[in-house]
C-alpha cells in the first residue's frame, strides 16, 4: 500500500511541476559559438552592401562586430527588412535585428527592444529640378505625390501628416528613388541616415527638413519576445558600447554623430 502511495506521489510530482526553462537565445549562441544577426542590406550608413565592393558597412555592421567579439562567437549575417522584420525573428532565421530599427507601438507588439542608440526624424528627398516642391511647407498641397516604403515607419507618420498630397507606397527604397526620378512622385520620405545616401550619391537629390523634428523615433535592436536574458544581455552590450566610446566611434564613423544617443 505504503509503495502505490509514492509512486502515485512520484507521478503527481512530474505531472504537476513546473516546465523546464526554454532555451534563451544567449545559451544556445555560447553553445554553438555563433550568433545569427538580421540586416537590411539597403540601408545607407546603417547595414548597406556596397554596390560597388559588396562589402557590407555602416554603424550597426560594426556594432554587430563588436557584439560578437564581446560574445566571444563567430558572427553571421542573414539579409532581412523591414517587411520581413518580424517573421524573421519569430520564425528563429535570426537571433536579433540589428539595422536601425524604429521603435514604434505597432513593432512592440510582436518585438521587443533594447536601449536606443540612435534617433531620427522624417525628411524628404525631392529633385532639384521639381519647381513644384521647394521647402516642406510645399509638401501637403493637392497634386503633390509623396512616397514612402512599406514597412517603414514613414508611412504612418506621412498618412497622418498628409491632409491634401497623395500618399504613394512603394515596396522597395530603389522604387521610391524611380518615382521621383521619373516624375510619378514629387518627393520620398525617408530618415537621416538614408539621407546622406541620397545627397552624396546622387546631383539631382535636395533635402527637405521639416521646420521642426517631425515623429522623432528612437531605433534600437530588435528580438523575438519572451527571452528576457538575451534581451539582458544585448542591453548591456549597447549601454557598455556608449559608456567606453565604441557607439559614439562606429557613429562618427559613418557620419551619424548627429543622430547618437549617448545616453
Amino acid at each position: 500500500m505504503r509503495k502505490g502511495i509514492v509512486l502515485s506521489l512520484a507521478v503527481s510530482a512530474i505531472v504537476f511541476s513546473a516546465p523546464a526553462r526554454a532555451q534563451s537565445h544567449l545559451d544556445r549562441i555560447k553553445a554553438n559559438g555563433e550568433v545569427r544577426v538580421c540586416i537590411w542590406p539597403d540601408y545607407y550608413s546603417i547595414t548597406y552592401r556596397n554596390t560597388r565592393t559588396g562589402v557590407l558597412e555602416g554603424i550597426d555592421i560594426d556594432m554587430a562586430k563588436e557584439l560578437a567579439k564581446d560574445l566571444g562567437v563567430k558572427l553571421t549575417f542573414v539579409d532581412s527588412s523591414f517587411r520581413t522584420l518580424v517573421a524573421d525573428l519569430t520564425e528563429d532565421k535570426c537571433d536579433v535585428s540589428m539595422h536601425g530599427i524604429g521603435i514604434t507601438p505597432a513593432r512592440q507588439e510582436k518585438l521587443d527592444f533594447t536601449h536606443p542608440h540612435l534617433k531620427s526624424g522624417v525628411y524628404a528627398i525631392a529633385s532639384k529640378n521639381n519647381p513644384a516642391v521647394s521647402s516642406w511647407q510645399d509638401i501637403d498641397k493637392p497634386g503633390v505625390v509623396v512616397a514612402a516604403q512599406a514597412g517603414t515607419y514613414m508611412v504612418d507618420v506621412m498618412k497622418a501628416e498628409l491632409k491634401q498630397a497623395t500618399l504613394s507606397v512603394v515596396a522597395t527604397p530603389e522604387a521610391r528613388e524611380q518615382e521621383v526620378m521619373s516624375g510619378r512622385a514629387d518627393l520620398f520620405a525617408t530618415d537621416y541616415p538614408y539621407s546622406r545616401k541620397m545627397l552624396a550619391r546622387h546631383d539631382w537629390a535636395k533635402l527637405l527638413a521639416p521646420p521642426q523634428p517631425l515623429a522623432p523615433t528612437p531605433y534600437a535592436y530588435a528580438v523575438n519576445k519572451g527571452d528576457p536574458a538575451w534581451l539582458a544581455a544585448l542591453d548591456d552590450f549597447v549601454e557598455r558600447t556608449k559608456k567606453d566610446g565604441r557607439l559614439l566611434k562606429a557613429a562618427i564613423n559613418n557620419g551619424l554623430e548627429e543622430i547618437v544617443v549617448k545616453d
